[in-house]
C-alpha cells in the first residue's frame, strides 16, 4: 500500500521537531533541569547534556531538510531510526526511570513511527 507523499513529509518534520525539543538544553543548567526533570550536579554531566542537545539539533533540522528534499530521506530515517531506537532500547533495559525519561521514550517511540513512514512506498499525486 503506498502512502502520499505529503504524510512522509509530514511525517519527517514531526519526528524533526522532536528532535528540535531538546536544543533548548544548549542554553545552560536550568533549561536541561526542566527537560529531564533531575538536578545537573557537575560539570561533567553538563558537558554531556549539552552536547546531547546540540546533537539532537543536527538531527532535527536533517529531518527538517529530508522533509523537503525526498534524496535525504533515507539517511535521515537511517539515522533518526538508530537514535530513538536506541534510546527507547537503553530505556527498557535499564528500567527504573522516572517521568521525565517516560516522556522522552514516548516522544521517540512517536517520532520513531513518524520519520518511519519514509520507508514505505510513496503514491504520487498524478498530474494531469
Amino acid at each position: 500500500m503506498a502512502i502520499p507523499a505529503k504524510l512522509v513529509s509530514v511525517g519527517l518534520a514531526v519526528a524533526g521537531i522532536i528532535n528540535l525539543l531538546p536544543t533548548i538544553g544548549v542554553a545552560g543548567v536550568g533549561w536541561l533541569r526542566s527537560l529531564y526533570g533531575f538536578e545537573i550536579a557537575n560539570p561533567d554531566l553538563e558537558i554531556l547534556l549539552r552536547h546531547r542537545a546540540i546533537l539532537f539539533g543536527i538531527l532535527g533540522v536533517l529531518l527538517l531538510a529530508a522533509a523537503l528534499r525526498p534524496g535525504l530521506r533515507d539517511v535521515a530515517a537511517l539515522v533518526a531510526g538508530a537514535s530513538m531506537a536506541s534510546f527507547i532500547a537503553i530505556a527498557v533495559i535499564v528500567g527504573g526511570y522516572g517521568p521525565s525519561i517516560r516522556t522522552v521514550v514516548i516522544a521517540d517511540i512517536i517520532g520513531l513511527l513518524a520519520s518511519s513512514l519514509s520507508r514505505w512506498p510513496v503514491r504520487r499525486r498524478r498530474v494531469g
